[in-house]
């Protein structure tokens, strides 16, 4: 979603292109975002959460490097706004799988 949406971020590979990528994020995100988030949550509480932001365009440039199926063009604005359009998304989706399945299943 974030690549139809902002121009600079491009997946390749058709659909596996999106699964590899999505799979990689989630790995770096489980490993490096979880060191990262505990080594700056005393700046992330700072500026009430915005930092996190800063930490998720990291991660994604991250998953830049490692996979030729993704491409970011710039550190600053695309992965910035992709790392808001990923938290939205998320946000949305979560309310959604709250919304449809029982309260004591999530």
């Amino acid at each position: 979603m974030t690549a139809w949406l902002l121009d600079g971020v491009t997946v390749s590979g058709g659909t596996w292109g999106y699964i590899w990528v999505s799979a990689l994020f989630g790995i770096v995100n489980a490993i490096v975002g979880t060191v990262l988030r505990i080594l700056t949550f005393p700046l992330t509480v700072l500026t009430l959460g915005l930092f996190s932001v800063i930490v998720n365009a990291l991660l994604l440039q991250i998953t830049d490097g490692l996979s030729s199926h993704f491409t970011i063009d710039e550190f600053w604005w695309t992965a910035i706004w992709a790392a808001i359009i990923l938290s939205i998304a998320s946000m949305i989706l979560d309310a959604i799988v709250r919304s449809v399945l029982p309260p004591n299943s999530v």
